[in-house]
């Protein structure tokens, strides 16, 4: 049976490819580096050949037809493929190693420890982005990623690195002011910072389960990072994780008054597309962060602590950098 790509041109199948991963003719010609023309007659010839319309010509944008839509999703699989084995193939340890992390997990557990991959890689150059938006990995140009959840993302590979755990952290000035806690309901008469909800999932994992409401916490944000600066400035309590904010504590600038934490179900994860596991920067990357993360014995601590019953939404669902 004859192949029927051999009676299709293979570069407008590239052309399409772009087009529709963009969504903009343009910006296919501009990625590509040929003309806006060009683009426009290697679709058309496509369409010829297909002999159906795969984009709807708008006047400020074009959309996916049906058919393109279905197109698209092939071809946007195989360049990916195609472009992981080239890669694979050609690329040496010298580069830009591209991850999007959150703020926390990025700026208080992975940053401190970056300077011995870099002197065990140093022709490797880290390029860390600290965001809670989702990133397309694919499509922007980013290698992997650190993130919260459960780590069953389609076409990624992903590996365990840090369980998710929050506990209540002060600083040493308010706890004075205070005059100290002596159990977990003394916190409800303290001004505390970060959501409601985790608030009473903690206060349900130290046992405090039918307490009288108090006046919401004064403050919340989308990362834990800035939430625990508010109680380093001893604005009041702030739930944060004891592994991200392991130097605080041991320094005395943040004190636990609790040994008690609320662990999720879920957690912290690398990942990164499956296509891309023998990219040698992305493999030298895993085995160090994974090496990392079994060596630190506060993860191992907190791993075997039994998760809550529900999910929680705090460090997964919501942002929690």
């Amino acid at each position: 049976m004859a192949d029927i790509l051999a009676r299709l041109p293979l570069s407008a199948l590239r052309v399409f490819e772009a087009a529709a991963r963009l969504k903009s003719f343009t910006r296919a010609a501009d990625a590509l580096g040929v003309s806006q023309a060009a683009v426009s007659w290697q679709v058309k010839a496509l369409e010829r050949q297909l002999d159906q319309p795969l984009f709807h010509r708008l006047p400020r944008e074009v959309t996916l037809t049906p058919a393109g839509e279905r197109l698209s999703r092939a071809a946007t699989e195989a360049m990916s493929l195609l472009r992981a084995a080239v890669s694979d193939l050609v690329e040496t340890d010298e580069g830009v190693l591209s991850i999007t992390t959150l703020q926390s997990l990025g700026g208080q557990w992975l940053a401190p420890r970056l300077g011995g991959f870099q002197i065990a890689h140093p022709r490797i150059a880290v390029r860390l982005e600290a965001s809670s938006r989702v990133v397309d990995l694919a499509r922007e140009g980013v290698d992997m990623a650190m993130r919260g959840g459960h780590g069953n993302w389609p076409g990624m590979t992903s590996h365990f690195l840090v369980p998710a755990v929050q506990t209540p952290m002060v600083s040493p000035d308010l706890l004075a002011r205070v005059g100290g806690l002596e159990k977990p309901e003394d916190l409800l008469e303290i001004p505390r910072i970060g959501i409601a909800r985790e608030w009473d999932e903690w206060f349900q994992a130290a046992g405090v389960s039918d307490h009288p409401q108090r006046p919401a916490p004064r403050l919340a944000s989308d990362a834990q990072a800035l939430e625990v600066a508010s109680a380093l400035a001893s604005h009041g309590a702030a739930l944060g994780s004891p592994i991200f904010f392991a130097r605080e504590l041991a320094e005395g600038r943040l004190i636990m008054p609790f040994d008690v934490v609320a662990r999720y179900t879920g957690g912290y994860w690398l990942a990164y597309p499956s296509e891309r596991a023998r990219v040698r920067k992305i493999a030298a990357f895993r085995d160090w962060v994974l090496a990392q993360a079994a060596a630190d014995p506060l993860i191992a601590h907190y791993a075997a602590v039994a998760p809550l019953e529900r999910p929680a939404a705090s460090p997964l669902t919501r942002p929690a950098g």
